[in-house]
């Protein structure tokens, strides 16, 4: 099987070229890309044995699915994770990941999000078209008030609101002395901490929201869809049995579609930070594996497990996990 299956990624960008990025168990391995909802692409595009290809030309107002296809027949056919939305941050489909029990987490119903203040009207019509039911917003009331979300009238909006996390939240209390890049990332790792301590009656009521009828296509965001949209798009995925390695994988694509560096004049006028260097700075506008570690070793260390947490602290048991896995997994292929 040299296409690994799970190692495609495909993201749009917000000037609306696609790119295609797979792994071959055989470097030599030919792997052939075609679109499959567009009839002005409908032919296949030249093998892309090097293990990336772009994909241009494709209509904006539409998400499209592509089949990846080797030599030897192995098949993969997966849309844009990615999502590109002009003005977006941080944007993307948070499905397609396998479970254990070998089923799939259904693309197009699980989303997750930064900042939604700086839509475009192209990307307001994308949204639209994406047929999200509901969206979460974790930002506080002087976030949401400041950066007002620009989403088609007729969206659905639920308030969340969670404090730690939050852009500069790390210096409220005083409780850190961010003398460094340490300091701040020992701040960050306390956040997380918190969301497990403090803040698990905002996620328990984000299940009790996703599992409401009429609720099927989700979006949860805060202000960057880091570290509040991190924490709940991980346990999203927990309990519906993904394993803790790909779990991980989601929350570090942080990396790929958001720049920290191009955040940080923003950051620093908005929460008069102009006292921190930019090496202090960057790792609270970060994701890092110590981060979403914190939370899940506070999660071991106060009920022993993912699953008892969960039940324990969310209400979500074995029949709530049944029902999500009922609405978002499938069978592969």
């Amino acid at each position: 099987m040299p296409l690994k299956p799970d190692s495609v990624h495909i993201w749009r960008t917000p000037d609306g070229h696609h790119y295609l990025h797979w792994e071959t168990s055989d470097p030599s391995s030919a792997v052939a890309v075609e679109p499959l909802d567009a009839a002005a692409e409908a032919s296949a595009l030249p093998p892309g044995s090097a293990g990336r290809v772009r994909v241009t030309g494709l209509p904006a107002a539409r998400r499209h699915f592509f089949r990846l296809r080797d030599s030897h027949g192995t098949e993969v056919v997966a849309p844009a994770r990615g999502l590109g939305l002009p003005g977006g941050v941080n944007f993307r489909d948070f499905g397609g990941y396998r479970a254990a029990d070998g089923r799939r987490v259904r693309w197009g119903y699980l989303f997750r999000s930064g900042n939604l203040s700086r839509l475009t009207e192209e990307a307001q019509g994308m949204f639209a078209g994406l047929g999200i039911d509901v969206v979460c917003d974790f930002r506080r009331e002087d976030e949401q008030a400041s950066d007002p979300s620009r989403l088609p009238a007729e969206t659905r909006r639920i308030n969340l609101a969670i404090t730690p996390g939050s852009q500069g939240s790390a210096l409220y209390g005083g409780r850190h002395r961010l003398t460094g890049a340490e300091a701040m990332a020992e701040a960050m790792r306390d956040i997380n901490r918190e969301f497990v301590r403090s803040q698990s009656d905002r996620y328990a009521a984000l299940f009790g929201h996703l599992l409401a009828p009429g609720n099927e296509r989700f979006l949860v965001h805060c202000a960057a869809g880091k570290d509040r949209t991190g924490f709940a798009a991980a346990l999203v995925l927990f309990a519906l049995g993904v394993p803790r390695e790909t779990v991980l994988q989601d929350y570090l694509l942080t990396r790929h579609y958001f720049d920290p560096a191009r955040e940080l004049a923003r950051v620093r006028e908005k929460y008069d930070m102009h006292h921190l260097e930019d090496d202090t700075l960057l790792p609270m506008l970060q994701v890092d594996e110590s981060y979403l570690g914190a939370a899940l070793a506070a999660i071991e260390e106060d009920y022993g497990s993912v699953e008892a947490y969960l039940e324990a602290a969310l209400g979500v048991g074995p029949a709530e996990r049944a029902a999500l896995a009922a609405r978002y997994l499938e069978e592969d292929g």
